[in-house]
C-alpha cells in the first residue's frame, strides 16, 4: 500500500567516539525513506535550499523512493544539524542547529500522493507535521515523532498535536497518551530497546538488538520507525500481531544504522541481512 513520509532533509555534523562525519547527508525522512525502501514503496515530501550539496535521485537509485514531494528553494538554505555523543553514545547534545527551510511554510504534498493509506509525520517542527497533515485525505495509519528540541521549544505546538505526556514512569506515559486518542504508542528507549502498547490493552516489550558495532546512531530512530512503518505498509495490516513484527523489523533495521555514519550502514545490506538479524533477535527473545 501507498507510504508517505514528510520531515527533515539535513545537513549533518556528527561527533562521537569514533570519528566525526562532516557535512554529511541527514534527517529524519532521509533515513526513513532509506529503511522503509526495503519493505515498500515510498513518497517522499520535504524541502532543501539550492545550498544542498547532495543528489538526492542518485543517492536513493535503484531503491523505490518517489522524489516527486521534493521541493528545491533557490532562495533558501537547506536544514543543518550537528550534535555529539559521548562514550557510552546514549548521551547526545545538539551543537548547532540552523532551522532554515524548516522555519518557512511547509512543502506542498503533490496531488498524486494525497491518497496515502500510510504516513508517517518524521521529526520537523510539529507546526509543520499538523499542516503537512492537513494535505491528506484519508489516511488509514498516521505516525508521528519528535525531538528533545521541539519539546523545549514548541511546547504549545506539541500539546495541540497530543503528542507530550509529561510522565516519568513510561508505562504511565503511554497509559496518558491513549487516553488522548492515539490507538498505539510505540516509545523508543535506545539500546533498551521498546515498549509499544495499544488502546485495547495489548502490550509488547522488545529488547534492542545486541549490536556489536555502535559508531553514530544518528538516524536510528527514524530507521526503526521507516521499517516498522515499511513493514504495515508491505502487508496493509494494522492489527497488533503485525505491528509487533514490524516494530522487530525497526528494531533490527536500527540496529544497521548505527555501524555506521550517515547512511553508510543501510546503503550497505540488503533484505536478505535483516531477515537473517529478525530471525536471530526472534531466536534470542523466545522463551
Amino acid at each position: 500500500m501507498s507510504l508517505l513520509v514528510t520531515g527533515s532533509i539535513g545537513i549533518d555534523t556528527v561527533k562521537t567516539p569514533y570519528g566525526v562525519s562532516k557535512n554529511c547527508l541527514g534527517g529524519s525522512s532521509i533515513y526513513f525513506s532509506m529503511a522503509a525502501s526495503f519493505f515498500s514503496p515510498v513518497r517522499l515530501v520535504g524541502v532543501i535550499g539550492a545550498d544542498c550539496p547532495f543528489d538526492l535521485a542518485k543517492i536513493f537509485a535503484g531503491r523505490n523512493v518517489d522524489l516527486t514531494g521534493l521541493e528545491v528553494r533557490p532562495q533558501s538554505k537547506t536544514f543543518r544539524w550537528a550534535g555529539s555523543y559521548h562514550e557510552n553514545m546514549d548521551d547526545r547534545k545538539t551543537d548547532s542547529m540552523e532551522l532554515n527551510v524548516l522555519a518557512e511554510h511547509p512543502p506542498t504534498v503533490p496531488d498524486s500522493f494525497r491518497d496515502s493509506r500510510f504516513v508517517f509525520l518524521a521529526n520537523t517542527t510539529p507546526k509543520l507535521q499538523l499542516e503537512l497533515l492537513d494535505q491528506l485525505k484519508n489516511p488509514l495509519f498516521v505516525a508521528a515523532d519528535t525531538m528533545n528540541c521541539w519539546i523545549q521549544s514548541h511546547l504549545a505546538d506539541l500539546n495541540a498535536a497530543k503528542m507530550l505526556a509529561a510522565e516519568f514512569n513510561l508505562i504511565t506515559a503511554a497509559e496518558k497518551v491513549l487516553g488522548m486518542g492515539p490507538g498505539v504508542v510505540i516509545i523508543k528507549k535506545g539500546k533498551s530497546g521498546s515498549i509499544t502498547c495499544d488502546a485495547e490493552g495489548h502490550n509488547f516489550i522488545l529488547p534492542a538488538y545486541p549490536a556489536t558495532e555502535v559508531k553514530d546512531p544518528t538516524g536510528a530512530g527514524d530507521s526503526f520507525a521507516g521499517a516498522t512503518l515499511g513493514y504495515l505498509s508491505q502487508t496493509g495490516k494494522t492489527d497488533f500481531r503485525t505491528l509487533k513484527t514490524a516494530v522487530a523489523y525497526g528494531t533490527v533495521v536500527a540496529s544497521f544504522t548505527i555501524a555506521n555514519f550517515s547512511l553508510d550502514g543501510l546503503t550497505s545490506i540488503t533484505r536478505n541481512d535483516i531477515d537473517k538479524r529478525l530471525e536471530t533477535l526472534r531466536k534470542l527473545t523466545h522463551f
